[in-house]
């Protein structure tokens, strides 16, 4: 099972909620959340690039005692950087141009492209265990994440509950009073982009219709500047959900888009 964060703010849980949450503070992504000894946690931070879109700026991880650092074309482990391929005591860390990979014998594999999107896979050993963005991996979506007891959250609430307390830190929550445009414009153009024949092998696959109500959000967001952010950072995602489900994405990417 698979926890992910892409494009523009766009989180999905192990339990399958979508959901939006803007913050540019550290959070808690994912992390073994039992009262004695917890095997891992993974934060992230996210800013704004030069272009003015999100992407993750570092990702600090605890896996068992080892603390992994990193940062685009960067790790750092307990504090010293090193060279990939590295491993040491259950962990092996690898680099290519885009992907940085962590693959952790407790049960974990990570997976980021140095820019916007993040993937986490875990054992279902940790079922029900986990906190953080990525939710309680408990199989129902919604429940603890978005209703908790007789509370129910938005999903801005919900990511500032995740927030690592930093004394230092200079960030802002972003406001939870803000709700998110329909953006029912942008319904078709996506439904054609992620239902174009490159990815048919993907539709049964895959919940398309989240795909389509963040690609529609990503539309939205960037107010019809033809910016190859908007439209690809989903498809990406979709994409390599579709191949990580076992599906075979063609070649979706051409020369005029992304």
């Amino acid at each position: 099972y698979v926890c992910s964060t892409w494009g523009n703010n766009h989180f999905k849980t192990f339990d399958g909620d979508v959901y939006e949450f803007p913050g540019t503070c550290e959070y808690n992504f994912v992390s073994d959340c039992r009262e004695a000894y917890k095997e891992f946690s993974v934060h992230i931070q996210r800013a704004l690039n030069s272009n003015g879109h999100p992407e993750i700026q570092y990702i600090l991880m605890k896996i068992k005692d080892i603390m992994v650092y990193l940062k685009p074309n960067l790790v750092v482990v307990d504090g010293r950087i090193v060279k990939t391929p590295y491993y040491s005591s259950g962990v092996l860390i690898e680099s290519g141009e885009i992907y940085t990979k962590i693959y952790a014998k407790l049960g974990m594999v990570l997976m980021w492209n140095q820019q916007d999107a993040l993937m986490v896979e875990l054992d279902n050993k940790f079922n029900n265990h986990t906190c953080g963005l990525c939710g309680d991996y408990n199989g129902i979506p919604i429940y603890n994440e978005f209703i908790n007891g007789d509370a129910s959250y938005n999903s801005i609430t919900y990511g500032n509950l995740q927030k690592i307390s930093n004394p230092k830190a200079k960030c802002e929550d972003p406001d939870e009073t803000k709700a998110l445009p329909s953006c029912n414009e942008h319904r078709d153009e996506c439904q054609r982009l992620l239902t174009s024949p490159a990815l048919a092998d993907c539709r049964l696959r895959l919940n398309l219709e989240m795909y389509i109500q963040a690609c529609m959000q990503d539309k939205c967001a960037c107010n019809g500047k033809e910016d190859s952010f908007c439209l690809c950072s989903t498809i990406s995602e979709y994409s390599r959900q579709c191949s990580h489900a076992g599906g075979r994405p063609g070649e979706w990417r051409t020369q005029n888009f992304c």
